[in-house]
């Protein structure tokens, strides 16, 4: 179920970083997982969910560590953990959000051809 209210705070947090990332060379707008998301090059690495958090693509072992911190959380999918995905909620603040997203970009910019 959507949480609206959640989403717009969510959104209120994506929104102004994704406008600067999509600046960047290779970066634009897409969907994944019926939402829009940030992409490089096709491959999507940042997004908004029903709740409003922020979900990022990192390495495996990067996530870990985010999880670890209490930072994050796994992003289950069907039941199951995405080995490469987390869910950052609202409450990690804008900062953490665009230090997230940039190591996201990062990421998946090195791992797509």
């Amino acid at each position: 179920m959507v949480d609206r209210d959640a989403m717009a705070r969510g959104r209120e947090i994506f929104d102004p970083i994704a406008e600067r990332q999509c600046e960047l060379r290779g970066v634009d707008i897409g969907r994944m997982f019926g939402t829009e998301g940030l992409r490089v090059r096709g491959k999507v690495y940042a997004f908004i969910v029903h709740n409003g958090s922020l979900v990022v693509k990192l390495p495996e072992e990067r996530i870990g560590e985010i999880v670890d911190e209490g930072v994050a959380a796994p992003m289950i999918m069907r039941g199951r953990p995405l080995r490469e995905w987390a869910e950052v909620p609202l409450d990690a603040g804008a900062d953490r959000w665009q230090s997230l997203i940039d190591e996201a970009r990062a990421f998946v910019d090195e791992i797509t051809p």
